[in-house]
């Protein structure tokens, strides 16, 4: 049997606040948009084009990604592309394509909330538990 493989890799900017919700059976996911430029040339002059993916966390990750990942910081992102398609009240069919990661790392240095409500720059890292 052939060997199958379906693996993301990005690196870019959170553009919106994780939000994180709960699953009936208490399950935490965490969605949040990811923008990643692309540059060529179109008639001599170079383009900037930004792309922006959806990303999804589930479990421990949602939880710490949640609270740690604030929007705008540089993360890197590994993880499966996933495409979901459903058909809602109108019988109109649509198509979503997201990363479900289960490796999400900040790249920069992120402001966390003490408990003492007292600001310090930490580097933090958001791995997936091995």
């Amino acid at each position: 049997m052939a060997r199958t493989k379906n693996k993301a890799i990005l690196i870019g900017r959170v553009g919106k606040q994780p939000e994180m919700r709960f699953l009936a059976n208490g399950t935490a996911f965490t969605k949040f948009s990811l923008a990643t430029d692309r540059n060529y040339q179109k008639d001599g002059e170079w383009v900037n084009d930004t792309d922006w993916h959806n990303v999804e966390c589930w479990g421990a990750l949602a939880e710490r990604v949640n609270e740690r990942v604030p929007k705008g910081v540089m993360v890197y992102v590994e993880g499966r592309i996933q495409y979901d398609s459903w058909v809602d009240n109108d019988g109109v069919k649509h198509y979503m394509t997201k990363i479900v990661a289960n490796d999400v790392t900040a790249l920069e240095k992120v402001e966390v909330q003490q408990e003492a409500d007292e600001e310090e720059q930490l580097e933090i890292p958001i791995m997936a538990p091995a």
